[in-house]
């Protein structure tokens, strides 16, 4: 996981918060590594959103996270609306 880029997170976020958007990032990336069960993105993606509540500043964070490890949490998220707890989702 993480080899060598930063995930964007915004300074003024408590540590909860930032802990909440991490944990959504890593859980992208073990989705494009490894593949992820839709429920495990599904409460990552929660709780991210209770950090990042406004759709366009999850977009400039999913572009930055993007543009630093190549990997498109949109992608994954999408998936979420049409898959069961159980499915497991890979780019």
């Amino acid at each position: 996981m993480n080899e060598g880029f930063s995930y964007p997170l915004d300074e003024d976020w408590s540590t909860e918060e930032i802990v909440a958007v991490v944990e959504f990032f890593e859980a992208v990336e073990t989705g494009y590594e490894e593949g992820i069960p839709a429920g495990a993105l599904k409460g990552h993606y929660k709780n991210f959103k209770q950090v990042v509540p406004t759709k366009s500043e999850e977009k400039t964070l999913f572009k930055e996270f993007k543009e630093r490890s190549s990997f498109e949490p949109f992608t994954l998220t999408r998936q979420l609306k049409d898959s069961g707890d159980g499915d497991i989702l890979k780019p």
